[in-house]
């Protein structure tokens, strides 16, 4: 299966710009999946009240695209909804097909916390044979979350996660790699959002074992996950038949 990640420069609080930006840098990409940053429509913005879709704007777009390139697409957007908001990531299928997840750890740090409500339930899709658990950004820090309960394949992050604290994003992407056995695509956006935060490339995809298997064309990142590699290797180290049992509780 071949995953597309597309390292965007977000154009500020834009939504009808930044959709016609994704359609003209993925014109000519083929993939059976295309990774858009986390609120890949307006940027990190705290001003949920100006900027969350009410009408499923960011959603209609996503299905749109994926029937046009048939393929999936995933990425998050702010979104309101019965007097909440939420950073929303979908995962739209070419049929038609919705799933969503909604952020579990919000950044207090940026007062995300705040504005927007946490989700609550933990989303795994599976899509052409590959299980793949759904989080965004913050979610990286926090891996009892995020522990394969021999239940996901794969791990897709989507972020906004600034140049100043990139060591920490890269570094736990791999490990959320080795402890969980899985591949993890983390795609992260580029350039300088309207808080004047900068974000530099620093989108990629790792094996089970921590490699690297992304490669980078322009603006692009891709990877291909080979399942039949991922059994394999899962077959001869069998670390998560050792793994700890718990509950979370919200």
């Amino acid at each position: 299966m071949k995953v597309v990640g597309l390292n965007l420069d977000i154009i500020w609080k834009n939504k009808t710009e930044n959709f016609k930006l994704i359609e003209n840098e993925l014109q000519n990409a083929e993939a059976d999946i295309f990774l858009l940053p986390e609120m890949f429509s307006t940027g990190f913005c705290m001003d949920a009240s100006e900027v969350s879709d009410r009408n499923n704007e960011s959603l209609e777009f996503l299905k749109k695209i994926s029937k046009e390139k048939n393929a999936a697409f995933c990425g998050s957007a702010p979104v309101e909804q019965n007097g909440n908001f939420y950073n929303r990531m979908y995962f739209v299928q070419p049929d038609g097909t919705i799933s969503f997840y909604d952020k579990r750890h919000l950044f207090s740090f940026s007062g995300e916390d705040k504005v927007y409500t946490p989700g609550k339930d933990r989303v795994i899709v599976e899509y052409k044979g590959i299980r793949f658990l759904l989080q965004v950004c913050y979610d990286l820090r926090f891996p009892v979350f995020a522990r394969n309960n021999d239940d996901y394949d794969a791990i897709l992050y989507v972020a906004n996660w600034p140049e100043k604290r990139v060591g920490a994003w890269e570094h736990l992407l791999k490990a959320r790699a080795i402890e969980n056995l899985s591949f993890v695509f983390g795609l992260n956006r580029i350039g300088t959002d309207g808080n004047n935060l900068f974000y530099q490339e620093s989108s990629h995809c790792f094996f089970g074992d921590g490699k690297e298997i992304s490669q980078k064309h322009g603006n692009l990142v891709s990877a291909e996950l080979y399942m039949e590699e991922l059994k394999d290797f899962r077959k001869h180290f069998q670390f998560l038949n050792d793994r700890d049992s718990f509950s979370i509780e919200f």
